[in-house]
């Protein structure tokens, strides 16, 4: 039996049908990028996370880039992000000019560690980047207080965030601006690329339209050194199709979770099962991804793949040993919590269409693995 670490061929085949139907409307367009069924789409996100301003892109890294943009962040600023995250919100923050300055993640969280943020504020800091990954938000309340201490921006790396909300608010609208992505393994995938930034702000969500449409106003005319990241119409389709599943597929990870949990109980010696993290402000978890912390990862990793087992190990290093920033003289002990996590982080899988048979192969396969070692070190 196989369990891929991803797969969607039931719950995309459900949409298909919506899909189709929607597809003569997008066929009497006379636009099929950045047109109508993205307009659309931008007003279900709307109303889904009560954003006053959903701007479609064409992927969530270019959001991030276009955001700073939007801030006037570039050469000479400094930007604070956790070190442990995908690598867009490292290259984002270099792509403007700017320099990455890094934090360590809470342990258990993953997120960025508040209490270490204020430490590295300087004269030349303009913005904080958290970085809400796997099933919870970063401390908002506590980087709120800090970011309005020090007139920070607070850009909101919510790519895995969609359905994720923070004392009522929906990840991404906590801070200035924030970033959804659709990629197709995420919570709600489109078909490809596709991403989308939510504000509050009238006037960021105007320059955020004006960047992401080759720096074009209204009239068409380039106002500004712009970029070009239009959402494509099918995608936009796709993704309002897919939205009328959304609510149920968290509540299928949510169950997919529980089984994961109650699997791997006998197993507590080995494997560190996700935890939410005690908060002041009531927040709503979404299971993007099912991260275990185990000793001797890459071996077990190894091993489910010789039985068709599917894993993703986060994230084997840590964005300040990169070697894109070899410049900026990060050393290998500098952030002991991310570095620890990035030998021992990896995630099982996790999609609606899993099966209560194949989370039991997965565990069960865990367990034969660490009986074999004979170790709980």
């Amino acid at each position: 039996m196989t369990v891929p670490f991803f797969a969607m061929n039931h719950s995309f085949s459900s949409a298909l049908p919506l899909l189709e139907e929607g597809l003569d409307a997008f066929l009497d367009q006379s636009g099929w990028v950045n047109d109508k069924q993205v307009r659309l789409l931008e007003q279900a996100i709307e109303v889904y996370t009560g954003a006053p301003f959903a701007i479609a892109t064409g992927n969530a890294t270019d959001s991030l880039i276009i955001s700073l943009m939007a801030l006037g962040i570039g050469p000479g600023d400094e930007v604070i992000v956790p070190c442990y995250s995908f690598f867009a919100s490292l290259s984002c923050v270099l792509h403007v000019g700017a320099t990455p300055v890094f934090v360590d993640i809470e342990p258990g969280g993953y997120g960025l560690d508040c209490a270490l943020v204020e430490a590295a504020i300087t004269l030349r800091t303009k913005a904080i980047m958290p970085v809400h990954l796997f099933r919870q938000m970063v401390d908002m309340q506590a980087l709120k207080v800090i970011a309005q201490q020090h007139r920070l921006w607070v850009i909101e790396d919510s790519a895995e965030g969609i359905g994720m909300r923070w004392d009522g608010e929906h990840a991404g609208l906590i801070g200035d601006i924030g970033v959804l992505s659709f990629f197709p393994t995420k919570t709600l995938g489109a078909l490809g690329d596709a991403g989308m930034i939510l504000t509050r702000d009238p006037l960021l969500a105007s320059r955020v339209r004006q960047i992401m449409d080759n720096g074009r106003d209204a009239a068409g005319l380039a106002q500004c050194l712009g970029y070009n990241s239009r959402m494509d119409d099918v995608q936009a389709l796709w993704l309002r199709a897919r939205m009328l599943e959304l609510e149920p597929d968290i509540a299928r990870r949510a169950a997919h979770c529980a089984a994961y949990d109650e699997y791997l109980e006998p197993l507590k010696q080995w494997v560190q099962r996700p935890v939410t993290l005690a908060r002041d402000c009531l927040q709503r978890t979404v299971n993007y991804v099912y991260l275990i912390e185990v000793p001797q990862r890459d071996a077990l990793a190894a091993f489910l793949t010789a039985r068709h087992i599917g894993t993703e190990a986060y994230y084997p290093l840590p964005l300040h040993l990169q070697p894109v920033c070899e410049y900026l003289d990060y050393q290998s002990g500098d952030f002991p919590v991310a570095e620890r996590a990035s030998t021992r982080a990896l995630g099982l899988p996790l999609y609606p269409d899993l099966t209560p048979a194949s989370i039991g192969l997965v565990c069960t396969a865990i367990g034969e693995f660490y009986a074999a070692q004979g170790t709980a070190q």
